[in-house]
C-alpha cells in the first residue's frame, strides 16, 4: 500500500537524471535503494529505477510518481553486462542524458574462507562487485560526452574493519569497492565526472533480515536489539541516513567532493573493536 505524503521540495536535484542501479526493495520496507530513488525524485529528479525484480522497481517508480515526481522502471540483472548497457542507454534515451549512476546492489553472506563455499564467494562477488564494474562501464561513456556526471556507489563500513562475525566475502567486495571508486575518480576527474562511496554501517533494512538473523540468536527482534546495542548510539540507522549521504554526494552541492567516503555509522568505525 502506497501513502501520498507531503513532500516539501528543495529543489537540489532540479534538471538531473539519475540511474538508480537496484533501486528496488526485497519487501515493503525502505532498502537504501528505493528511499535514495525517492529521495532524489522528491529533490527533482528524474529517476530510472532499475532492479532484477521488475515489480520491486515499479513499486519505486510508482511510489515516485505517486507523489508527483517523474520515474520509470527497467528490469536488470547486475551480473549482466547487457542488462546494464540496456539500462544506461534506456536513461539517455528517456531523459537525454544520465547525470547520476547510483549503484546500490549488495547481498551478505555468512562465512569465512573455510565456510563459505567457492559458490558462495563467486555469487557475492559478481553481484556486489563486478556490478559496480560493469555499471560504471556502459555509464562512464555517455558522462564522458556529457563532460559531467557524478557516481555515488554504495559501500559498507564492513569493508574497513571487522563488525563481529565473519563474512569473508562482503567485506571484501565492499573493500574493493572503495578501491574501484578511488581509481575511477582520479581517472576521470579531468572531465567532469566525479565519484565517491556512502558507507553504511549497523542499518535497519530488509536487507539484513533473512541472511544475518540466524548469526546473531534465535530471531529477527534478537538481532535487532543486538545491532541497536552494537551501535554507538544505541539505536541503527535506517535507509533514508544512507540516501541523505547519497544525495549530498550526487548532488552539485558536492562538486569538489570526489574519490573519498562518506561514513554512515553512527560512530561505529571510531569505536573500539
Amino acid at each position: 500500500m502506497f501513502y501520498l505524503v507531503e513532500v516539501v521540495r528543495m529543489g537540489r536535484m532540479n534538471g538531473k537524471s539519475v540511474l538508480v542501479v537496484g533501486g528496488g526493495s526485497l519487501t515493503e520496507g525502505w532498502s537504501n535503494g528505493k528511499a535514495a530513488a525517492v529521495l532524489y525524485a522528491r529533490e527533482g529528479a528524474k529517476i530510472m529505477v532499475a532492479d532484477k525484480d521488475i515489480l520491486a522497481a515499479e513499486r519505486t517508480r510508482d511510489l515516485i510518481i505517486q507523489e508527483g515526481g517523474v520515474a520509470e522502471a527497467i528490469q536488470a540483472d547486475v551480473t549482466s553486462s547487457s542488462d546494464l548497457s540496456a539500462a544506461a542507454q534506456h536513461t539517455l534515451s528517456r531523459f537525454s542524458k544520465v547525470d547520476v549512476l547510483h549503484n546500490n546492489v549488495g547481498i551478505a553472506e555468512v562465512g569465512g574462507p573455510v565456510e563459505a563455499s567457492e559458490e558462495s564467494w563467486n555469487r557475492v562477488v559478481a553481484i556486489n562487485q563486478t556490478s559496480v564494474f560493469l555499471a560504471c562501464k556502459h555509464v562512464l561513456p555517455i558522462m564522458v560526452e556529457q563532460k559531467s556526471g557524478s557516481i555515488v556507489n554504495i559501500s559498507s563500513v564492513a569493508g574497513l574493519r571487522y563488525i563481529g562475525f565473519p563474512y569473508v566475502a562482503y567485506s571484501a567486495t565492499k573493500a574493493a569497492i572503495i578501491a574501484l571508486t578511488q581509481n575511477v575518480a582520479l581517472q576521470y576527474a579531468g572531465q567532469g565526472i566525479r565519484a565517491n562511496c556512502v558507507l553504511p554501517g549497523l542499518m535497519d533494512t530488509p536487507m539484513i533480515r533473512e541472511p544475518l538473523t540466524a548469526s546473531y540468536g534465535s530471531g529477527v527482534e534478537e538481532m535487532i536489539s543486538i545491532r541497536d546495542a552494537q551501535s554507538p548510539t544505541g539505536k541503527m540507522g535506517n535507509a533514508w541516513d544512507t540516501a541523505y549521504a547519497s544525495l549530498f554526494l550526487a548532488s552539485d552541492e558536492a562538486r569538489y567532493v570526489n574519490g573519498t567516503q562518506i561514513i554512515v555509522d553512527g560512530g561505529l568505525t571510531g569505536a573500539i573493536a
